[in-house]
């Protein structure tokens, strides 16, 4: 479909793009994605399985680490579909509805994950600064109750980004520079006036993944306070080695997220393929790396992980 800019048009689809000008390799492109998400989706559900089956790691830190995982393996599917079907079978295009619906979910899912990172940093906050109470504080009604509203809170934020996005008319180019669709860069193919979408859009990431990662330094702030208070230099490394799996997380995480978010906002003439290859990073490296980073560093998780296979 060629792109029109015609007010008096309104485009069915949009048009995802996979690796601008390597078309021609798409098969083997396929490859390295098929691996990732197929480690991305097996490691995921390994580690809500161990979790779930070991009683003795029935504790707030892997608890959410469980809730973690299960965000990663949601947010996998969510983009698997459309970039494997790019890859795989050339096919790049996407329904309005169906690309307003991806968007909804991938924004939804981002922000239940930066949730949860925030519930992490509190966890290794209390473990440290106040650990005779830690069992006290986090207990299983309160970790229920801070689960559902991290997801209630990132539904109700998001949800009008789809339902603005459905009042326009669509008549610029209909070509997306990603696999999946973004609320920002279908919010630029409308032949509106998105003043509101665009506001609103602000909104909900300062709401969000904004005020949480402020959250977030603010509580290794505090824990890092804490540990410079301990005398012992050994206890003092040990408690921020608990803190490592947590870091390495974040950074994973808000890295690309930020990138992301600036980029079309104060680097307007920066190279698309700069942007294609942050969006991958950002969907497929948080989901892959998550799980290996704490079964490496979680002793307890990785004894649990190895009696499973040695068994």
């Amino acid at each position: 479909m060629s792109a029109i800019n015609d007010s008096r048009f309104q485009y069915d689809v949009f048009l995802l793009t996979g690796i601008p000008g390597q078309e021609h390799v798409y098969l083997w492109i396929s490859i390295p994605f098929c691996l990732t998400y197929a480690t991305s989706i097996a490691g995921n559900s390994f580690i809500v399985f161990v979790i779930k089956t070991n009683p003795s790691l029935h504790e707030p830190m892997y608890i959410f680490l469980s809730m973690l995982a299960i965000t990663d393996l949601s947010l996998s599917i969510t983009t698997m579909l459309t970039t494997l079907q790019i890859f795989l079978l050339n096919s790049r295009k996407i329904g309005l509805d169906a690309c307003f619906a991806q968007l909804y979910f991938i924004h939804t899912l981002t922000s239940i994950e930066s949730s949860i990172l925030l519930m992490m940093a509190f966890d290794r906050l209390i473990a440290i600064r106040d650990p005779l109470r830690y069992a006290s504080i986090l207990t299983p009604q309160r970790l229920a109750k801070m689960g559902l509203a991290c997801v209630l809170r990132a539904v109700v934020v998001k949800l009008p980004l789809p339902i603005l996005l459905k009042r326009y008319r669509y008549c610029r180019e209909n070509v997306l520079i990603h696999s999946h669709c973004t609320h920002g860069e279908v919010m630029r193919k409308a032949c509106s006036d998105v003043t509101v979408n665009s506001i609103y859009g602000l909104y909900s990431i300062l709401s969000t993944e904004a005020l949480d990662s402020l959250l977030i330094f603010l509580s290794y702030m505090i824990i890092l306070k804490t540990v410079v208070s301990i005398t012992t230099k050994a206890e003092c490394l040990k408690a921020l080695n608990t803190c490592v799996s947590h870091l390495c997380t974040v950074l994973a995480f808000y890295t690309p997220f930020i990138s992301l978010t600036l980029m079309p906002r104060i680097g307007k003439s920066s190279s698309p393929s700069i942007q294609v290859v942050l969006g991958y990073i950002y969907l497929l490296f948080p989901p892959l790396m998550n799980p290996i980073v704490y079964s490496v560093k979680s002793k307890q998780l990785r004894e649990r992980i190895v009696k499973i296979f040695v068994s």
